[in-house]
């Protein structure tokens, strides 16, 4: 049974732990970056300098050094520039803080890896049928999937015949 979690009530602007919490086991939540930026953020009565991440399709997420330095390693560039369109996968981890144990946002330091798309895979017919009616390019099927070299080549044969 999904349960909601008491923090949602208060509608904060960024996303946190309990975003990913539905009364069972927390989930994992896969995101892309939309951009890195330091800003102004609220922290109780007073506004304080943070950096963010906007994440596509969620609210934003403030970002500790803990959770930085996951972002890095997972996309493969300390650099913030390159971070936007690239996925990361969230996650619920318990830390202690504050002298208790507590549910913490955390970033999989493991880079995302999308699944390939062959001839063999179950949404190779999908995507040929699709790109035939013109309802998606090769470029949109990158977005989700990867293609090698050859794979695209059949694609593209495909679609000809």
């Amino acid at each position: 049974m999904e349960k909601t979690h008491f923090k949602k009530l208060r509608n904060p602007n960024y996303i946190g732990s309990y975003e990913l919490m539905t009364g069972c086991d927390p989930v994992e939540l896969t995101v892309v970056i939309e951009k890195a930026i330091k800003e102004l953020v609220q922290n109780g009565d007073k506004k304080e300098e943070a950096m963010v991440v906007y994440l596509k399709d969620q609210k934003p997420m403030i970002v500790n050094s803990t959770n930085a330095k996951s972002i890095a390693s997972s996309v493969g560039s300390p650099y913030i520039e390159d971070w936007a369109g690239k996925k990361i996968i969230l996650y619920v981890a318990k830390i202690k803080a504050f002298g208790e144990q507590v549910d913490a946002l955390r970033v999989r330091k493991e880079s995302f890896k999308m699944p390939e798309l062959n001839s063999k895979h179950i949404k190779w017919n999908d995507a040929i049928t699709a790109l035939k009616a013109g309802n998606t390019t090769i470029e949109k099927i990158k977005i989700s999937y990867t293609l090698s070299t050859d794979t695209e080549k059949l694609l593209i044969d495909a679609i000809k015949k």
